[in-house]
């Protein structure tokens, strides 16, 4: 899928444009809707950028592919991107999916700011060519961790499929939790639910933690825990951030709310962040998530390092330890930070918030990092 220069601002623009490559899951088994979000911030900004005259009069052009979450569709999209002379590439969600990209980019030498992918691991070996916004899943997982523990929730429960990015998850609550005297059981989603709820009953879990895609096997699973009278005091929770997107809430109603999540905003946005928040909301039809801040800051940023160092791709790499730019959700610098091996913002503020079942449009903020 490609997309055209943004038209808006064109007539403050000349000369050929700045292609930037971006990466996003825009059909399954991606999650499209976390991809509508991230494209929706990625091309309002481009779209911004154009509109204030481009870049020396340069417009940006935005070339999307779509991953579909496959890795190695998301490699072959960052040789054909490179072929195409992009200046960076961008974007992508899904943690194994952005790995595949970032390994390649790093081989081929073409600067990658991943807007929203977690993993830790995102390159095997340290690279100057790799930079992200989001937060590392250590990061984000302890701070889930700690909200476990201050709500009294020690026997962890997680239901849980094969992944290198939900195994990374899983490694990181255990390592928190068990010196502070918290348990984690693994559970295979391999399991009926009805199974499933019988194994948390048996083992006394507290807490049941979706580490699972949505909506398959992540919705059934909650429709029977919530329907297991035997289950009506355990935490629910899916810090990966299903309950975030409306999708959630239309498959499960009532029961998808007062499930907490991590969600990489603020407590309160300031005035640019309000503003691009009601810019994305009109675009959107809806609030907007912060995946779809992820793609605005990600375009922020790197319209701030072509303005000062061109579109040479090792000058745009060494630009990161640089870079000082106003997001959406506070100034963006990025670091080294030990066990990543790409430059990183550190950190994003990251939340831990639920559906207010009273009103499951709402977002209630439970726990702060």
């Amino acid at each position: 899928m490609n997309t055209p220069p943004s038209p808006s601002g064109a007539e403050h623009t000349d000369g050929p444009s700045i292609r930037l490559g971006a990466l996003v899951p825009l059909t399954r088994p991606g999650w499209v809707e976390a991809g509508r979000h991230l494209l929706a911030g990625l091309d309002l900004a481009v779209r911004e950028v154009n509109g204030a005259g481009g870049i020396d009069g340069r417009p940006l052009e935005l070339v999307v592919r779509d991953t579909a979450a496959d890795p190695e569709r998301a490699a072959a999209a960052v040789d054909e991107l490179a072929h195409l002379g992009v200046a960076a590439v961008v974007g992508e969600y899904h943690s194994v999916v952005a790995r595949a990209a970032a390994a390649r980019a790093d081989t081929l030498g073409v600067p990658f700011l991943c807007s929203s992918a977690v993993l830790d691991t995102l390159t095997e070996e340290p690279t100057e060519w790799v930079a992200r916004l989001a937060p590392a899943q250590s990061h984000g997982w302890r701070i889930y961790a700690d909200f476990l523990l201050r709500a009294g929730r020690r026997r962890i429960a997680v239901a849980t499929q094969p992944s290198v990015y939900w195994a990374s998850g899983t490694r990181v609550l255990r390592d928190h939790l068990a010196p502070r005297g918290g348990t984690v059981l693994e559970l295979d989603t391999t399991l009926t639910p009805e199974a499933l709820c019988d194994a948390l009953v048996e083992h006394g879990a507290t807490a049941l933690l979706l580490l699972a895609g949505h909506p398959e096997p992540a919705v059934p699973i909650v429709r029977a825990v919530r329907g297991d009278r035997r289950l009506a005091e355990i935490l629910v929770g899916a810090p990966a951030g299903q309950p975030e997107f409306a999708e959630w809430a239309a498959a499960l109603g009532e029961d998808g709310a007062g499930i907490p999540f991590l969600r990489y905003l603020p407590e309160h946005l300031g005035p640019l962040g309000e503003r691009v928040g009601k810019e994305l909301r009109e675009r959107l039809g809806e609030a907007p998530s912060f995946v779809a801040f992820e793609g605005w800051d990600t375009v922020a940023v790197l319209a701030a390092v072509l303005r000062s160092q061109g579109t040479d791709r090792a000058a745009v790499a060494e630009s990161w330890p640089r870079v000082a730019v106003e997001g959406t959700r506070g100034p963006i610098q990025f670091s080294r930070t030990p066990g990543i091996g790409v430059w990183q913002w550190a950190w994003p503020p990251v939340q831990v918030v639920d559906r207010d079942p009273a009103e499951p449009d709402r977002f209630r903020i439970l726990h702060a990092g």
